[in-house]
Formats: C-alpha cells, structure tokens, sequence
C-alpha cells in the first residue's frame, strides 16, 4: 500500500493506493495518528484502492469517530469492488461517500 497526501490548510486528502489489509492497516493507522491534528475536513481518495479487508475498515471507523468529533470525512473515487464491501459490511451507511 502507499499513501499520497496532500494538505491544504485544514483539509486533509489521503490518497490510498494497493491493498488496505492487516499488513498495511497500521502503516495508515499510524498516519492518521500523526497527521489528523488540526484537520476539519478529511478525505480518502479510494481510486487506486485495490483491495479492502476487516482490518483497513476498522482503520476507517476509528479515523470517522475522531472526526465526527473534530470536522467531516469522506470517501471519494470508491471502485465498484470496495463499494460492494462497504456496501456489505454497513459501512456505506456509516460513511459520507461522494
């Protein structure tokens, strides 16, 4: 997985490339950790998002908690593929997709 970002003032894209899994859910977790600091407006880019496991949904609940509480998140650019799974998961209804 590989993580582009890019910060404009408060707003936050992270564009998340490969396979979000249990090998490369820390490495975003980790960068949510560090770069979620005085960000009101965070995005996922997901159009490069091959693949999507339990692991990288849990990434993207716990990053939709800290900003329920400090701004607005949302998913952009969702495959056909990682739709199907936010899709069956319920995660589409906890999510902002655009």
């Amino acid at each position: 997985m590989e993580i582009k970002k890019e910060q404009n003032g408060n707003a936050l894209t992270l564009k998340i490339v490969g396979r979000l899994d249990a090998g490369s859910a820390p490495e975003l977790s980790k960068e949510l950790t560090t770069s979620l600091n005085n960000v009101t407006d965070l995005t996922f880019d997901l159009a490069e998002l091959k693949y999507i496991a339990s692991a990288g949904l849990r990434v993207l609940l716990v990053a939709q908690k800290r900003m329920n509480k400090q701004g607005s998140m949302k998913l952009i650019n969702v495959s056909e593929a990682v739709m199907e799974v936010l899709e069956m998961t319920g995660f589409a209804s906890l999510m902002t997709i655009a």
